[in-house]
């Protein structure tokens, strides 16, 4: 079966050493194979804390990283392409520090509503920064997925086959990272975008519809676990979910989490392996 893995922020909006701990150890008691921890602030991420709580519970790790608006390579100014690969290169440094397998998000745009669609300018800066960051993961030989998200979280690329084009026309040895929650807003359903993929698909995340419960939204996650099945896909399957229960001071309000869809973590966790586990298999 796939490593399964859990999104720290359903145990946690901070990183310091009691509440990585916390994450950590419960991550690993409930049964998952991974943990994803967002590195939003890389420049101050405890790589030596974070990595010895990973082999002290024989954990497995992924990375995540958001940009800011001032770090955002699809930007039309140079200093804030620029800014936005020392963020990268920092996001590299933290992930191969603690000995992460997977290096994950949206890495190629801000997380936002743009306002207009990409420019031929901002689009040229998004395929010479993804042409770099495959050079740099490559380096650091840590597997890296650039995440298909909504139309309203970036105005670069939307579904996976734009994304392939995208990582084509880069000439990047990067794969795909996949999104329930925003393929069900931009795909033609379920089965399509895992056929797109195909063996370029490195990452998947599960999410509901409204970023809760899985089973308990719109989406189809039966027909979405068979494709992934059919498609021989062996990576990592990390369950993503928000609530107001648990809030990170930035990625709550960039992620608009204003609704409390869960209180209890670690009945959430768990319900969610079980759910995971009995579709994968």
């Amino acid at each position: 079966m796939n490593p399964l893995g859990l999104h720290a922020l359903v145990w946690t909006g901070e990183w310091t050493p009691e509440s990585a701990r916390y994450a950590i150890e419960r991550t690993k008691a409930v049964g998952f194979d991974l943990i994803e921890i967002p590195i939003l602030e890389p420049e101050t991420f405890d790589i030596a804390m974070t990595r010895q709580l990973l082999a002290d519970n024989g954990l497995l790790a992924a990375c995540s990283l958001g940009l800011s608006p001032d770090t955002d390579v699809s930007s039309a100014d140079p200093a804030i392409v620029a800014r936005g690969r020392d963020r990268l290169s920092a996001a590299i440094e933290v992930a191969s520090g603690i000995g992460a397998g997977n290096l994950c998000g949206v890495l190629y745009s801000q997380l936002a509503k743009y306002p207009a669609p990409i420019t031929a300018l901002s689009r040229q800066h998004v395929v010479e920064s993804v042409a770099w960051l495959s050079d740099q993961v490559a380096a650091a030989e840590l597997p890296t997925s650039l995440e298909v998200v909504n139309r309203y979280e970036t105005n670069v690329v939307n579904t996976v086959a734009d994304m392939l084009t995208l990582l084509d026309e880069a000439g990047a040895d990067i794969t795909v990272h996949l999104d329930t929650y925003h393929a069900n807003i931009e795909e033609n359903g379920f089965i399509e975008p895992v056929q797109t993929a195909g063996q370029r698909l490195g990452y998947v995340h599960v999410g509901e519809s409204h970023r809760g419960y899985l089973g308990t939204g719109t989406i189809d996650f039966p027909t979405f676990f068979a494709a992934l099945r059919e498609s021989g896909y062996t990576g990592p399957v990390t369950f993503e979910s928000f609530s107001s229960a648990v809030v990170h001071p930035e990625l709550s309000n960039i992620l608009s989490v204003w609704r409390n869809l869960w209180d209890d973590s670690e009945n959430l966790a768990e319900h969610a392996y079980g759910y995971m586990a009995e579709h994968l298999r």
